[in-house]
């Protein structure tokens, strides 16, 4: 696909620039594929975050599956973990999610769920992607046809549900940081400021879909622009900085510290194998060589999949709930089975000033504990054909790696690794490269030498 056109249809499901990529045509082709793959009419969650093209994007999506016979809930704007939750509080049989998640406002996307909640496995991805792409859709006669209402109440069933998780009166004393980047997690975190009592200090927490206050990637780099600065001025003890739709989170320490991103997963990592049951962590090749560590202190192992939530998907599903300990990925999404592995940043969020509180310890004081890791990433514009020919040459150009072809390539040489993928979500090659202790600067440099020179 050329780099130059702002979309992308893969097994992630659809997503790209409103407008000159995604189109109205894409939005209801996408939506009667996933009313056709659930089947006989049901009950099917939809919800939006607040970017300006959601609306006509939901008008879209509603008309689709009412045109496939199915009944449509909208639970307006909300976060994709809330959607998620829905849906399995309501038995319904799917959901679509209408937001973009770390990409600019001009952005937006379609992401399915079936029942429970849960993201659709590899299998029902790529039969979704098989009707879309044959257009067999099955719509309904005139007397059929779904209806569509409004249900106000998920977002205070979504807290509840924190509630019997989480001990609020344990948190109260810790001064919180959030930068909501004009999102969901604003409403949330409000909500919960006023019922329960806890002392988050918001920034960015006016809803806008047409201008972010940043670029909402829940990076290190983000983090160290926008939220670390702020710290010590308001005496926090702990920052978190979401994206749009409240799934991913990033964060500061009280010192002002921007963190990577991985580490989000490596402290719930540690905190869920401390606590148990679960001594299982699944995770995908591109997330930090740390976890192994970690794992093998606390009797754990890694599980190792490809990127994207089908496979995570894939993967939880051979294991019973209470084996897995926590699932996730090193872009500050995370699952935990408390939650019926929804990857939620509030509940991240919430875990991880929890862990502060259960072991008396500053979240700087904790990082301090573990052995240093040092990860770069890249991208570089996906223009080749020759992508097969990419990966062959540089898997021979590292004959001495251990190698796996999961996804794309990665390879394992010691103390340093790398791993070099197409992604799914947007029309990039993705390059990254870890290892423990000193930045692989010249590994990483000479790869991302290697992918330009097939766009040349």
């Amino acid at each position: 696909m050329n780099a130059r056109v702002p979309i992308r249809i893969s097994q992630v499901g659809l997503r790209g620039v409103v407008g000159t990529g995604i189109t109205p045509t894409h939005v209801l082709d996408f939506s009667a594929a996933f009313a056709t793959l659930l089947g006989a009419p049901s009950k099917i969650i939809i919800g939006r975050d607040p970017r300006v093209s959601g609306q006509m994007i939901r008008e879209g999506v509603a008309s689709a599956l009412m045109a496939c016979g199915h009944n449509v809930v909208d639970l307006g704007i909300v976060s994709t973990p809330v959607i998620q939750h829905a849906i399995s509080a309501t038995d319904a049989r799917g959901g679509i999610s209408i937001g973009a998640s770390h990409m600019p406002a001009d952005w937006n996307a379609l992401k399915f769920f079936g029942e429970q909640g849960s993201y659709l496995s590899t299998a029902e991805a790529g039969e979704l992607l098989d009707i879309y792409h044959l257009k067999k859709f099955e719509f309904a006669t005139w007397d059929r046809l779904g209806s569509y209402s409004r249900d106000e109440g998920a977002l205070d069933r979504y807290i509840e549900n924190l509630a019997d998780v989480f001990d609020f009166d344990a948190l109260r004393h810790f001064r919180v940081l959030v930068d909501c980047c004009n999102g969901t997690s604003a409403l949330i975190l409000s909500r919960l400021r006023e019922r329960f009592g806890l002392n988050f200090v918001l920034i960015n927490d006016q809803t806008d879909g047409r201008a972010f206050a940043h670029e909402p990637a829940t990076d290190q780099r983000t983090v160290r622009m926008q939220l670390a600065p702020l710290m010590q001025l308001v005496g926090a003890d702990a920052g978190f900085l979401f994206d749009v739709d409240s799934d991913r989170v990033a964060l500061a320490t009280e010192a002002g510290v921007a963190v990577s991103e991985e580490m989000v997963l490596v402290l719930l990592a540690d905190e869920m194998l401390t606590i148990g049951p679960g001594d299982t962590v699944i995770a995908n090749l591109s997330s930090t060589g740390l976890l192994e560590e970690v794992a093998r202190q606390r009797n754990g192992k890694v599980i190792r999949v490809g990127v994207g939530r089908n496979a995570a998907a894939d993967a939880l599903a051979g294991f019973r709930p209470e084996q897995v300990a926590i699932a996730g990925e090193g872009t500050g999404a995370v699952m935990m089975p408390q939650f019926r592995f929804v990857y939620d940043g509030i509940a991240s969020m919430l875990a991880i000033l929890t862990m502060m509180a259960r072991r008396g310890e500053s979240l700087g004081s904790i990082l301090a504990t573990y052995p240093r890791y040092s990860i770069l990433k890249g991208e570089v514009p996906l223009e080749s054909h020759r992508i097969p020919q990419m990966m062959d040459d540089i898997e021979n150009s590292y004959p001495e790696a251990k190698k796996s072809n999961l996804d794309g390539l990665r390879c394992d040489l010691g103390d340093a690794w790398f791993h070099v993928r197409v992604s799914q979500t947007a029309p990039v090659v993705r390059v990254i490269a870890e290892q423990r202790g000193d930045p692989p600067q010249a590994l990483f440099d000479s790869l991302m030498d290697m992918v330009r020179s097939y766009n040349s």
